[in-house]
């Protein structure tokens, strides 16, 4: 399979997704996902700043390895250097960076990231012109978005990333407001017909067929899933439920990556949702520590964590980000800043 991602999108069969999820979109779901028919992974979203910034937020927040391609690393940002900067870090280790400008938590708007975005276009195309200045194709720079209330303001916003450069969009067809309610497909279909990026669609896919649905009508080139592939990651190759093949693989992966309990423990109770009798996910769900879980399974399904052949290939490898680069362009700008005769000589070019 092609690791370009335009390529992908630009295919005739429907690009398959996993969205971004925050705490669960790591790489040891990644790794599991793409066993079952998944084409692109993006990571949970990153806040930019901090990444930059920080080592402790760079081991904390990104992890790969050599098979997790396609992957887009989605960030929150809402500094333009600081976004290309996040940008160049990550650049050699995925194959793409997304800008979220449609997460509606109340906490990401009030800092200025998400779907506060969407208020200011003129802001996210410089975020996107900055990415796109400093990293050539087939490096992808995109933006995830929900509709406004008025759909022709976000068709407006659309345009504005496409002149901007931007690869490619992702449309989660609801609006900040919104939870659970029918996405808006006319409002969809709608950006369709007035941007000529590839586009994916987002929203209300709780099967494969709900997803070839979505394709066929809103002819986008790609659906992403969340919520209803935490509850089966095998949803993209077809399986009703989850398989317990796929148990067994997050059993091994979860055991192989470095991956903490709850997150662990988290995704089976996701997994074991549809098909773990009631009195039993009684039982489950209140479980507390790995043994406890592992002996459940093992109990109940006669599965446990086995050996991987392949440790090689799914462990995560050693990111070498070049960090002194920034550092080193920041106190070069501090010197100018301090030096009156080279700061007026300096920054005189701007206003001429």
């Amino acid at each position: 399979m092609s690791t370009d991602i335009l390529e992908l999108l630009n295919s005739p069969e429907m690009t398959k997704v996993c969205a971004p999820m925050v705490r669960y979109s790591k790489l040891a779901f990644r790794t599991l996902v793409r066993r079952y028919n998944c084409d692109v992974c993006f990571t949970p979203m990153i806040v930019a700043d901090s990444f930059v910034k920080a080592k402790e937020a760079r081991d904390n927040e990104f992890s790969t390895n050599v098979g997790d391609k396609p992957l887009i690393v989605q960030f929150a940002a809402k500094n333009p250097d600081e976004f290309a900067d996040a940008a160049e870090l990550v650049a050699p280790y995925c194959n793409g960076v997304d800008l979220n400008c449609g997460c509606p938590q109340s906490w990401v708007m009030s800092d200025g990231y998400g779907a506060r975005l969407l208020e200011n276009p003129q802001l996210v195309k410089d975020l996107v012109l900055q990415v796109r200045n400093r990293i050539p194709a087939p490096f992808t720079v995109s933006v995830k978005i929900r509709l406004l209330n008025d759909v022709k303001k976000s068709v407006n916003f659309c345009r504005t990333m496409e002149q901007a450069g931007v690869s490619f969009l992702t449309v989660h067809a609801r609006t900040p407001q919104m939870r659970k309610e029918p996405i808006n497909m006319e409002g969809l279909k709608l950006i369709r017909d007035c941007v000529d990026v590839p586009l994916i669609a987002n929203g209300n896919v709780r099967s494969l067929e709900d997803a070839e649905a979505l394709h066929k009508e809103s002819k986008c080139q790609g659906v992403m899933v969340a919520s209803a592939m935490l509850k089966n990651p095998a949803i993209f190759s077809g399986a009703p439920v989850t398989p317990l093949s796929c148990v067994q693989d997050w059993l091994d992966i979860s055991s192989a990556i470095p991956t903490k309990f709850l997150v662990m423990y988290q995704h089976l109770v996701f997994m074991l949702e549809k098909i773990l009798p009631y009195e039993e996910r009684l039982v489950f769900n209140v479980l507390k520590d790995s043994q406890s879980v592992y002996d459940f399974i093992e109990s109940y399904y006669n599965l446990k964590p086995r050996a991987r052949s392949d440790l090689d290939f799914i462990k995560p490898i050693d990111c070498d980000y070049y960090v002194k680069n920034f550092d080193k362009k920041r106190k070069s700008l501090d010197v100018l800043m301090d030096d009156p005769d080279t700061n007026e000589s300096f920054f005189s070019g701007f206003f001429n």
